[in-house]
């Protein structure tokens, strides 16, 4: 009997270790600390979301959005949130990549701000440190295209990689200009005592445009499908408790890892929603896809054929998640 219910409590051991592994996700996160979109993520996170619906899903911030999507192309994650620009390059460049876009973040916020009055057009910026992520990285790709105003590349400026503290490097007079969201800029001209001069915001340069996507490998895709439909779910009901302004409190709070205290994080919530930043449906329309995929070509990034629309893109996941949050 004793041997009995030994083996019984192995095998069930057993089974709930195999269940653990098949429930257990690593979902990266752009910057150090998280850049504030990942305020989605921690909201799904806090409020139970993805809890409820059964998927263990544990956030981890990376340097970068890019890194984040390099460790799910090389397998050490299963899911990121990092720059759709760099995804379809990444995929055009190389197939076997394998990787696809399974929910999307449209409007990009992007701009690059100066607090010297010296540099105050697109043209002064030619040869000056400007901050950004990390080479190659979202602020890095948003630079490229937004030093297209002026007919100049990344390349022509002296990338300064930050991470996610751009905007303590400006502060700090480390350097007088920076790739910022525009969250930063508050908290940099109160800090600084000096006003942020807006060289150039991408949405002048590039009207139709993307920003952000929920990433996964294709294999992923094929065999965690029920589990990667499930995490879009608790997104969508993450992104619906942001919009709804009795939250407000619990959505800063949320917001607490991306280091912006309570006032300024209840700010930047209300500018967010104001310009439906966090989607109120997928996100990942194919005009505003098909935008990124022809600039990245047009600036060079992709080499030879650029990925078509339905080979970087699945909406299949998204489609069943909206079903179980209705």
């Amino acid at each position: 009997m004793k041997r009995q219910i030994v083996a019984g409590l192995i095998l069930a051991g057993g089974l709930a270790g195999n269940a653990a592994a098949q429930d257990s996700y690593t979902n990266g996160l752009p910057g150090i600390p998280p850049v504030f979109v990942n305020t989605q993520a921690y909201v799904a996170e806090q409020q139970g979301f993805f809890k409820k619906h059964g998927v263990n899903v544990t956030l981890r911030a990376f340097d970068s959005g890019a890194a984040a999507a390099r460790g799910v192309a090389s397998g050490n994650i299963q899911l990121s949130m990092s720059p759709s620009p760099l995804v379809v390059t990444m995929v055009s460049n190389n197939p076997d990549a394998g990787l696809a876009m399974i929910y999307g973040y449209a409007k990009p916020d992007w701009l690059i701000g100066s607090l010297d009055g010296s540099i105050a057009k697109c043209e002064d910026i030619k040869g000056k440190p400007v901050g950004v992520d990390s080479l190659g990285g979202a602020r890095s790709i948003a630079l490229n295209v937004m030093l297209r105003k002026c007919n100049l590349k990344a390349e022509d400026t002296q990338q300064v990689p930050l991470s996610a503290n751009v905007l303590t490097a400006m502060i700090s007079g480390q350097i007088p200009l920076g790739v910022l969201h525009i969250d930063d800029v508050p908290i940099i001209e109160r800090e600084s005592k000096k006003k942020v001069v807006s060289i150039v915001d991408i949405n002048d340069v590039q009207k139709v445009n993307h920003y952000l996507a929920l990433v996964a490998t294709n294999k992923t895709i094929k065999e965690k499908r029920a589990d990667l439909v499930k995490i879009v779910a608790a997104y969508i009901e993450a992104e619906r408790f942001i919009r709804d302004p009795k939250n407000a409190d619990a959505v800063a709070k949320a917001a607490a890892p991306t280091s912006r205290s309570a006032s300024d994080a209840k700010w930047a919530i209300e500018q967010y929603v104001k310009m439906e930043f966090w989607p109120r449906e997928h996100g990942l329309n194919k005009e505003n896809v098909d935008s990124i995929i022809a600039t990245q070509k047009k600036v060079g990034n992709i080499k030879g054929d650029p990925v078509p629309y339905d080979k970087v893109v699945d909406l299949s996941i998204y489609e069943e998640a909206l079903k179980l949050v209705k």
